[in-house]
């Protein structure tokens, strides 16, 4: 996959995710680079433009003393925001799943960080917090030299499924299967994972596919798209 969101660091087993970018270990858990935002600059008129320029209204109140500092008149959203605690756990009934989570950062390559142990899965701190606006990214390993490990069953994940993440305050968030699919790692559609939103959504990754040998990574990532309900 092209650097263009967040993959997953190292699996042994093979892994891809996008946010900013991961490999797990030994599982190759691969996502996209973070994306960018993508603003576009206004285009200004050029000199030769026969648009006559708008007249200047000068101004009526007194200039500022030189060298004196520019006041920035406050501001109040009219706007509310729920505050969304830290995720602390993770729970998939249907997959067996029941697991403390992690915080995970990025590499000095910008990849997402993988989860060091097998049966934890860890939340990318850098994107949003379950139930917070936007794609929440939890990832995790598929198996282990020694045996399946956390999301051993998530590509088998049935739609509706039930996914409740657990929170620092003590509440809960619930979350429903509603997408399930397998990507190339070499074609990890970041814009389509990671784009931003207003609603909240979880996305749980983990490794899938073929098991290349000779590189000891899985060639796909396995991605399950889960919305509150």
């Amino acid at each position: 996959m092209g650097r263009a969101g967040p993959r997953l660091a190292g699996c042994t087993a093979g892994l891809a995710v996008a946010a900013a970018a991961a490999v797990l270990a030994g599982c190759s858990l691969q996502t996209a680079q973070p994306l960018t935002s993508g603003e576009s600059a206004t285009a200004l008129p050029s000199p030769s433009s026969t648009t006559p320029p708008s007249p200047t209204i000068p101004s009526t109140a007194p200039a500022d003393p030189p060298g004196s500092p520019r006041v920035v008149p406050s501001f109040r959203s009219v706007r509310r925001y729920d505050a969304v605690a830290l995720p602390v756990r993770l729970r998939i009934p249907e997959a067996g799943v029941d697991t403390r989570l992690i915080r995970l950062g990025l590499t000095s390559d910008g990849w997402i960080e993988a989860p060091t142990q097998w049966q934890v899965a860890g939340w990318y701190d850098g994107g949003p917090r379950p139930g917070q606006s936007g794609p929440a990214v939890i990832v995790g390993h598929i198996d282990s030299r020694s045996g399946p490990a956390v999301f051993h069953d998530l590509p088998v994940l049935r739609l509706g499924a039930e996914v409740d993440v657990d929170r620092a305050d003590g509440t809960t968030v619930t979350f429903r299967v509603a997408a399930r699919r397998q990507v190339s790692k070499h074609e990890f559609p970041a814009g389509d994972v990671y784009a931003p939103t207003l609603r909240p959504s979880l996305v749980l990754m983990t490794c899938g596919g073929v098991f290349d040998r000779r590189s000891g990574h899985y060639r796909d990532n396995v991605l399950v798209t889960a919305v509150p309900g």
